[in-house]
């Protein structure tokens, strides 16, 4: 099954660029079949991850928390499976 992973997070006031660069440069246990990275007002960041796995919990590497000082809450995580 083809499963997305989503990683969101909002920047400390003033600290967008740095988030995103942050962001851009985490380098996972191994590629994703594809990774987008997106920027929105309010200075939050998405990342977006491609996988296949056998089922909507497999394991698989995602982006860690950044540094608490860069951020302004907890990061946000979502699953999601393609559906046909």
């Amino acid at each position: 099954m083809r499963i997305a992973l989503m990683w969101e997070a909002r920047a400390a006031q003033g600290r967008g660029a740095e988030l995103l660069e942050w962001a851009r440069s985490q380098v996972l246990a191994y590629d994703p079949e594809r990774r987008e990275t997106f920027r929105a007002p309010q200075d939050r960041v998405l990342v977006l991850t491609w996988w296949e796995a056998e089922t909507l919990d497999a394991e698989l590497p995602e982006l860690p928390e950044p540094d608490p000082d860069l951020i302004t809450r907890p990061v946000h995580r979502w699953r999601f499976e393609a559906v046909e």
